[in-house]
C-alpha cells in the first residue's frame, strides 16, 4: 500500500489501481505468479493517455469500472477486478483457469452471490478473456474460506462427485440449538432406503492445523460430529499435491459418498491452468502442423 501511496501523487488524474494491484489490495488469494508481481497495475479511461512511469503498467479502459477507496486509495471494486483478471489469462501470463475460480469464489462470498461476476463481465463488450471466465464462472460458488478449500473442491467434483455445501453449520440431530462445528464440505445425500449419508470434508492447513492444541480441538469437534453419525474426511496438503495423491483422495470420498467408481472421471482432477477453448485451439493448432510436415 505504500507503493501505491506514492505513486498517486504523480499519477495523472482518474487513475485507478486495477488488475493484480486491485486484487492485492483487496486481499484476495494470488498465485504465486501474482504475488511475485510487483509492479503497479493502474487503469485510465481510453480517452485517456496510457500511463507511462517506471514500474507501472497502464491500462485504458473501454468501459466504466466500479471503484472503491481502500486506504484512501481508489481501487476498481471486486467484481470489475476479477473481470480485469482475465486479460492476463494466457500462454506466458500470470493468471489460469484455476486462479479465476479461486478469486472468484472470494469475491463471490464476500459479495454474498457470484451474480455480480457475471453481470460484470457481460456489461463489456467482448472482454479479453471472456470464455476463461465465463468457464471459471461456471464453478465459482460462494461460501469457501480459502484457496485451498476451493481447490479441493474442485478435485473433487471435477471428479464427479456431487456438490457440497460450503462452511455449513452442523448443528445436533438431538438439539437443533447445539453447534458441533462447520464443515468445509458438506454433503447430506438421501439413500434408497429412506437413510441419509452425512459426509464432512474438512481441509486442514498445515499453518494452522498442525500444532497440538489444534488437533485436540479438531479431534474433539470431529468426535462429535461422528457421535452423530457424519463421516469425516480430512485433507491436507498432501493429498492435492500430486496427481496420485488427488486420485486417491477422490477414491476415498467417493467411498464414503458411495460413488460407484464407474461414475468418477480421475483423469479430470489435474489443476487446469488453460480453458478448454485454449485446450482446443492448441490440438487444432497441432493437427494443422502434423498436417502440413
Amino acid at each position: 500500500m505504500q507503493a501505491c501511496r506514492a505513486a498517486l501523487s504523480v499519477l495523472p488524474v482518474g487513475s485507478v489501481f486495477s488488475h493484480v494491484t486491485a486484487a492485492q489490495l483487496h486481499g484476495l488469494p494470488l498465485s504465486y505468479a501474482m504475488e511475485e508481481d510487483c509492479r503497479l497495475h493502474v487503469t485510465r479511461p481510453i480517452t485517456s493517455n496510457r500511463v507511462r512511469l517506471p514500474s507501472v503498467i497502464g491500462h485504458r479502459a473501454l468501459h466504466a469500472r466500479r471503484v472503491v477507496e481502500i486506504g484512501g486509495l481508489p481501487v476498481v471494486d471486486l467484481a470489475d477486478t476479477w473481470v480485469d483478471l482475465g486479460e492476463l489469462v494466457g500462454r506466458g501470463k500470470l493468471v489460469g483457469l484455476d486462479d479465476l475460480v479461486v478469486l472468484g469464489d472470494a469475491c463471490a462470498t464476500r459479495l454474498g452471490s457470484r451474480v455480480p461476476l457475471i453481470q460484470a463481465c457481460l456489461l463489456r463488450n467482448r472482454p479479453r478473456g471472456k470464455r476463461t471466465l465465463l468457464e471459471a464462472y461456471e464453478e465459482i460458488r460462494v461460501g469457501s474460506a480459502s484457496p485451498r478449500e476451493s481447490l479441493a473442491r474442485l478435485v473433487l467434483t471435477r471428479g464427479g462427485l456431487p456438490e457440497p455445501q460450503l462452511n455449513e453449520p452442523i448443528f445436533a440431530s438431538w438439539d437443533p440449538g447445539l453447534l458441533l462445528g462447520v464443515g468445509d464440505l458438506v454433503w447430506r445425500v438421501p439413500t434408497e432406503d429412506g437413510g441419509l449419508l452425512k459426509v464432512v470434508g474438512e481441509y486442514q492447513g498445515e499453518l494452522f492445523h498442525s500444532g497440538d492444541e489444534q488437533r485436540r480441538h479438531d479431534g474433539i469437534r470431529g468426535s462429535g460430529m461422528a457421535c452423530d453419525g457424519w463421516d469425516v474426511q480430512e485433507m491436507w496438503n498432501a493429498d492435492l499435491n500430486s496427481s496420485q495423491s488427488r486420485v486417491s483422495t477422490l477414491q476415498r470420498f467417493a467411498a464414503a459418498l458411495r460413488v460407484p467408481s464407474d461414475c468418477l472421471r480421475p483423469q479430470d482432477v489435474t489443476p487446469r491452468f488453460f480453458s478448454s477453448h485454449a485446450i482446443d485451439q492448441a490440438i487444432q493448432r497441432e493437427m494443422q502442423r502434423s498436417a502440413r510436415s
